[in-house]
């Protein structure tokens, strides 16, 4: 369907260094701008953010540092691409949650007045959630073809997860029906502490996956920062995950 437009739109999508937005900065946007006539134009720049990538970054979108060494900088690109985007409507794939504030972060450190509060925003993932609720009455429907009575009882919504996994068996042949198979297909990280805050890599060390050190060696963390530790104790986290930062701090310190 030829969408139904009275501005520009610009759909885009960014990779960045991470994803705190008040930190990160942006290493790839790609656009493609659709006119009103059905006109398109579309551009896909790489940029030096000035920071380091992480390399476990890298290995989600397979850009280094060595490839965006020779790259402009957002500061040098951004009045152009301001020109670009203004008076037009955005649109992306969780970008109200992640790409718009992080553009928005880059043209206020590179001083261009854009005021992005202004334009529309369509997010597709919004409306993909919307339209297909991620809800187990939704997926007791999808997979098992029925409505889930007294749904939020705890009775009725054991007996609908446990029809619901034997219908995803049947349904995708390439489920194992295993449960250590299961066990990791269904988790998106390997999690070194319940809440998630404390993960694995690839080498069992466990990384922050939260706050300013996200994505580094709690241990590392431990030795540089060792006021971290102490905040940690006194904050708002789990007993697990204080459990364990504490686990590794008393490894490190027997080592």
């Amino acid at each position: 369907m030829q969408l139904n437009l009275k501005n520009p739109l610009v759909i885009f999508d960014l990779e960045t260094t991470g994803m705190n937005i008040a930190t990160d900065r942006i290493v790839e946007i790609s656009y493609l701008k659709i006119y009103p006539n059905g006109k398109e134009e579309g551009k896909t720049m790489r940029i030096n953010p000035g920071i380091p990538i992480p390399p476990e970054t890298t290995a989600i979108h397979g850009i280094r540092n060595e490839d965006v060494a020779d790259a402009p900088t957002f500061a040098a690109i951004a009045k152009n691409l301001s020109k670009v985007i203004e008076g037009c409507d955005l649109a992306g794939y969780n970008s109200n949650r992640f790409d718009i504030p992080l553009l928005a972060e880059e043209f206020l450190r590179a001083e261009v007045d854009i005021d992005l509060m202004r334009r529309k925003f369509i997010d597709v993932q919004t409306i993909f959630y919307k339209k297909e609720p991620r809800t187990l009455a939704a997926a007791y429907k999808f997979y098992c073809d029925g409505d889930l009575e007294n749904a939020h009882s705890a009775e009725a919504d054991t007996r609908a997860t446990y029809e619901v996994l034997k219908a995803q068996l049947d349904r995708y042949p390439d489920l194992e029906n295993d449960v250590n198979f299961l066990s990791k297909f269904s988790a998106f990280t390997r999690n070194a502490d319940f809440a998630g805050r404390i993960v694995y890599d690839e080498n069992e060390q466990e990384l922050f996956n939260f706050g300013k050190y996200k994505g580094q060696k709690v241990a590392d963390v431990l030795k540089k920062d060792p006021g971290y530790y102490g905040w940690i104790m006194q904050g708002d986290f789990t007993l697990h995950t204080k459990k364990v930062i504490t686990n590794v701090k008393l490894r490190e310190f027997n080592k």
